[in-house]
């Protein structure tokens, strides 16, 4: 229907050409895009940003519908200000893909650590006088295999080590484990429903262990999918550059060879130099930010 739709305007102006303006919010306009594309159609993007802006400018009201939205889109079309859509080769899609991901699984994995915490200062909180570092492959053992202060007190020392022995090859020693046990025999912790605290770590350390694979698996694939790109050994040599670091800039910006300078590639990101003056007051010149969310990626060190 909007492929008739966009061929009777045509008909009907007398063109041979037509433009679709698309607002980016979400993913909802990616497979529209593709498909204009596919089509021979051109689709280009007007920021939201500028969108949100200029709703006012139609009627001096902060009215908002979709009608009005699409005249206010149409009209930035019109003045010129939009970007074209720019559809990478598949090997930028997949570092792209991979990257939102990574940061989805380490949100997931910091989420995990930070209840792991609260965890141990209700039921343990004397663990953080043993380990310094929850997280550490020795502390994470202890909450694996004997996480209550009751269950840690009814241990020896040889017990203790005996099961760290299954995890690490180099323990935490006998003296943290003696510390341990006594520190468990004295615990402040919680004494009630420990049955649901224990059901509830051991479902957070599922969590903990199934991010950090997700996480190992994904920074796997970006060093195979860097290899892909003839030019991405060269800067992985540059001082700063990792591999990580490396999979986002060139996910978010796509082929560099596109890029006809270096500034065009900062606008890409949104990032601009901001003065604010008037008369003689001049103020603090800022960087400003209108570009995708996740365009810190552009500023490696």
């Amino acid at each position: 229907m909007f492929s008739r739709w966009i061929q009777d305007l045509l008909k009907l102006y007398k063109l041979n050409k037509i433009i679709v303006g698309v607002e980016p919010t979400c993913h909802y306009w990616l497979s529209l895009a593709r498909w204009l594309s596919a089509k021979g159609i051109e689709a280009v993007l007007v920021n939201p940003h500028l969108v949100k802006k200029n709703k006012e400018n139609r009627d001096n009201t902060p009215s908002k519908s979709d009608r009005k939205d699409a005249l206010v889109i149409a009209d930035r079309v019109k003045n010129g200000y939009y970007s074209p859509v720019r559809f990478n080769p598949e090997v930028y899609e997949e570092l792209r893909i991979l990257m939102a991901h990574r940061d989805t699984v380490a949100k997931r994995l910091n989420s995990a650590v930070n209840q792991i915490h609260r965890w141990v200062d209700i039921v343990f909180p004397e663990l953080r006088h043993v380990f310094k570092i929850l997280t550490c492959t020795s502390a994470i053992a202890t909450l694996r295999l004997f996480p209550l202060p009751e269950e840690i007190s009814r241990l020896t020392t040889e017990q203790v080590i005996a099961g760290w022995k299954q995890y690490v090859k180099r323990h935490a020693g006998v003296h943290r484990a003696e510390q341990l046990i006594a520190l468990a025999k004295r615990s402040v912790g919680v004494t009630q429903a420990l049955h649901a605290y224990k059901l509830h770590l051991g479902q957070l350390l599922e969590e903990h262990d199934l991010a950090q694979r997700q996480l190992e698996q994904i920074e796997h694939e970006l060093h195979h999918i860097l290899e892909r790109i003839p030019y991405a050994q060269k800067m992985l040599a540059i001082r700063g550059v990792n591999a990580t670091s490396l999979a986002g800039v060139l996910g978010e910006a796509g082929d560099l060879s596109g890029y006809a300078h270096g500034n065009a590639l900062l606008r890409h990101a949104g990032l601009n130099l901001a003065e604010a003056c008037s008369g003689k007051w001049s103020g603090k010149m800022v960087l400003s930010k209108r570009g995708r969310p996740v365009s810190g990626v552009f500023s490696i060190s």
